[in-house]
């Protein structure tokens, strides 16, 4: 008998030894991995493509935080491709960080301050490797959750419904005396076991789909605290107000995290204890009892778990956008004025989003008015100003070689499309889209504003007089409008008050070459007719447009067409 209890200890002892190592094993090497994966990584642009879904959870964060403080619209939002943008920018490690990453974007500093400080924290996180490695595999023990903001699941607590633990405490001691039952009276205890095995495991599964989401919430909480346990065995001094504020936020909710591991775990890989808690939970209801027991405890320190999401995001996203910079064929720190007039002067710039970009350089104190012809660079230069000095006041690098302008709020006007959800016409959306441009320009704040062809959804000669009067009327000392225009009457209704430059071509016998080079003055070429030649329409098609043409502008008349016989 001995023998057999030895054999027996033994061979649990073993069992146990072996599941110990496989788990520490198995988490060196996710270690391991992870050390390499963050180094390849690291100055390239993030190649993850989200659903928009996962990005509405996202944009959630921004709009939860942001008050009463300036934020990127929709409209200005989706014309510049921000999205694109933030993707390509996302290597952060944490739903946190994230979070916090897509808020920066949407909501453009105006303090030296908050922009010093995201400058110093960026520079260290470039240049001290070991430090931001070490700070990277801290977030990724919060890590993220699939389809939905962590941010989003805590929040969701507060929704929790309390309800009284009495029922869950009795059917528990009632599992307990099962047990005993089970060694006194055997039969009975069998029946006993049996009946109060189904009661629980019915409870439980009839109430668990609805306890779900509240389950993953604290999951979320006991990633953060296993984070925070892991920063405070490794100080960094350039982090210490940082790991201060962590600290401090997380000492409150420390008794909430041996709670919590009863019904969840933070890391996937380990599924065997995953197994074991689900039986124990189901039998005990001890799930259910530690929920209501904790639920409080959450409630009275959301403020601190704020505090924990915000200064985890703020590292994070600061180690993105460090890793962002580095990804780019070369930035600039920003010169940044305050002033109540809106001027910009940025050199070589360039849009960060083509492979091959032609930088331009402009200075600009009032308004400007760019003509060319299609596809000659217009709107993407517009787009290349505006996405820089968006740049500068969020993640304070600028895709150019030089930049200086006042601190700005940016709005544009560009590619938008008809609502046919709301049965509005492109026209209905348009105007609309200048006249919230118009409101917000009122506020005397200094602003940026692109629009890229004015009032397009309208006939020539409403389109040139309502145009033209909507640009002068945002020719102010606090507003630095930019318009792009196919109507070459604007550069002279408005040369008092526009500066103009041009993008032009070179029309070849079967190509239109394109230089997207910046130049002073109105255009003075046309390509639409030539684009038709090009392209292998009839002559016939093209010698009379340009009659036509030629007619106009000697007369001011329109050929009258007859019908052919």
């Amino acid at each position: 008998m001995r023998t057999e209890a030895g054999f027996f200890i033994l061979f649990a002892v073993v069992i146990v030894g072996v599941l110990i190592f496989s788990v520490l094993r198995n988490n060196q090497n996710v270690k391991t991995y992870l050390k390499i994966r963050l180094k390849e990584q690291w100055g390239t642009f993030s190649d993850r493509e989200y659903v928009s879904e996962e990005l509405e959870y996202i944009s959630r964060y921004a709009r939860r935080i942001r008050g009463d403080r300036f934020y990127i619209d929709d409209i200005t939002w989706n014309d510049l491709n921000l999205e694109e943008i933030f993707e390509d920018m996302n290597q952060t490690m944490s739903s946190p960080g994230e979070d916090y990453l897509y808020a920066i974007l949407r909501l453009p500093e105006f303090e030296d301050d908050v922009l010093e400080e995201r400058e110093r924290l960026i520079k260290f996180f470039s240049t001290e490797e070991e430090e931001r490695i070490h700070t990277q595999q801290i977030l990724h023990e919060i890590g993220k959750m699939k389809g939905i903001s962590m941010g989003d699941y805590i929040f969701r607590l507060k929704e929790a419904e309390k309800k009284s633990i009495v029922v869950y405490i009795i059917l528990a001691l009632l599992s307990v005396c099962a047990i005993a039952t089970l060694f006194l009276l055997p039969v009975a205890g069998v029946v006993f076991f049996i009946v109060i095995t189904i009661v629980n495991i019915y409870t439980h599964h009839s109430q668990s789909a609805k306890m779900e989401p509240y389950f993953k919430s604290f999951s979320c909480v006991l990633c953060i605290l296993n984070a925070v346990k892991k920063m405070e065995k490794y100080p960094i001094p350039q982090l210490e107000q940082y790991q201060k504020k962590i600290h401090a936020a997380a000492e409150p909710l420390l008794k909430l995290k041996k709670r919590v591991q009863v019904f969840t775990n933070a890391k996937a890989y380990d599924d065997w204890l995953t197994v074991l808690r689900s039986y124990f939970n189901n039998f005990f209801l001890l799930d259910f009892i530690v929920f209501y027991l904790s639920i409080d405890l959450v409630l009275r320190h959301q403020k601190e778990l704020e505090t924990l999401i915000e200064n985890f995001g703020i590292l994070d996203s600061a180690i993105a956008i460090a890793s962002y910079r580095e990804a780019l064929p070369g930035y600039c720190i920003p010169t940044l004025i305050h002033a109540e007039k809106a001027t910009i002067d940025i050199r070589d710039a360039f849009h960060p989003m083509l492979l091959s970009p032609v930088a331009n350089s402009i200075r600009a104190e009032g308004g400007v008015l760019l003509t060319g012809s299609n596809a000659s660079g217009k709107s993407t230069f517009l787009k290349c100003i505006a996405i820089n000095a968006i740049f500068a006041q969020t993640i304070h690098a600028c895709a150019a070689g030089a930049y200086q302008a006042s601190f700005m709020k940016t709005m544009t006007s560009m590619t938008l499309r008809d609502d046919l959800g709301n049965h509005e016409s492109y026209y209905i959306v348009e105007i609309k889209s200048i006249r919230r441009i118009l409101e917000e320009s009122s506020k005397g704040v200094p602003m940026l504003c692109m629009v890229d062809e004015v009032l397009r959804g309208t006939n020539t000669v409403e389109r040139i007089a309502a145009s033209s009067s909507i640009l002068y009327s945002l020719k102010r000392p606090n507003v630095l409008p930019f318009a792009a225009t196919h109507d070459i009457e604007l550069t002279k209704i408005l040369e008092d008050c526009y500066e103009n430059y041009h993008f032009e071509e070179e029309i070849r016998e079967k190509d239109v070459a394109f230089s997207y080079t910046l130049k002073k003055g109105p255009a003075t070429t046309r390509n639409a007719i030539a684009l038709l030649k090009v392209m292998g329409y009839d002559s016939h098609i093209i010698d009379a447009s340009n009659q036509a043409a030629r007619t106009f502008e000697e007369t001011g008349v329109w050929r009258k067409l007859n019908i052919r016989r």
